[in-house]
């Protein structure tokens, strides 16, 4: 479990240079890659197709065979929240723990991976699984396709967003900006081949000023990695 620091990533996007799509600092500029995220998700692309979206959010009848609950049950059960449609996350929460306690493995880790999806990697509107993160989801079980890409592209679209109206809240894979923020620019002491444990053990993240962190940040003090 990575705990973020909103604080962290609120000074990160003050330096989001959307006509670039990167972060710029003083003497140096940085932006998130696949190949980044892929590590730090233990989810190697290989040869696996990226995820994108059809344009076409999945019917719940596709949905209720990954998740053992009638088409009816999850008509029933689905919200709308500023105009965007899902599952309320408390309701999947309480369905995995059922599964649980009936023993039923398969489908109760089929309802943890999509709380993680929603909840970690495409976290959209708070309290639901959106429709759009279900079908990312879907493809990744049914096809093993790898969601890093859509990831990124939600990243740099929220900043974008971000720059136009700065009202926008990040929350799109904040947990993984997060590790990535913290291996390239806090201080690492030893660098782990698993980038969480680099994350975990670096102690210059729980510096109280990361506004000034990040604005006395030079490139030669930054984590380049091969």
């Amino acid at each position: 479990m990575v705990e973020v620091s909103t604080e962290a990533i609120a000074s990160l996007a003050q330096y989001y240079d959307q006509s670039l799509r990167c972060f710029t600092f003083g003497d140096f500029q940085l932006s998130p890659m696949v190949e980044e995220f892929e590590e730090i998700l233990g989810c190697l692309l290989g040869g696996r197709r990226p995820y994108l979206f059809s344009g076409f959010y999945p019917s719940l009848a596709r949905i209720s065979k990954i998740v053992q609950i009638s088409a009816q049950e999850l008509d029933h059960r689905k919200q709308v929240e500023n105009g965007v449609v899902g599952i309320p996350r408390k309701y999947l929460e309480e369905k995995a723990r059922i599964l649980a306690g009936k023993g039923e493995w398969a489908p109760f880790i089929d309802v943890l991976a999509l709380l993680i999806f929603g909840g970690v990697l495409f976290l959209n509107v708070d309290g639901l699984v959106d429709l759009a993160t279900i079908d990312a989801f879907l493809a990744y079980h049914n096809h093993k396709e790898s969601p890093v890409v859509a990831m990124l592209a939600d990243l740099y679209g929220t900043f974008d967003r971000r720059c136009e109206k700065n009202n926008t809240r990040i929350v799109c894979c904040t947990p993984t900006l997060y590790v990535w923020l913290v291996l390239h620019l806090f201080h690492q002491e030893v660098r782990h081949a698993c980038p969480l444990e680099s994350h975990r053990s670096c102690t210059e993240k729980g510096g109280a000023n990361r506004d000034q962190l990040l604005a006395n940040k030079e490139g030669a003090s930054v984590n380049w990695f091969p």
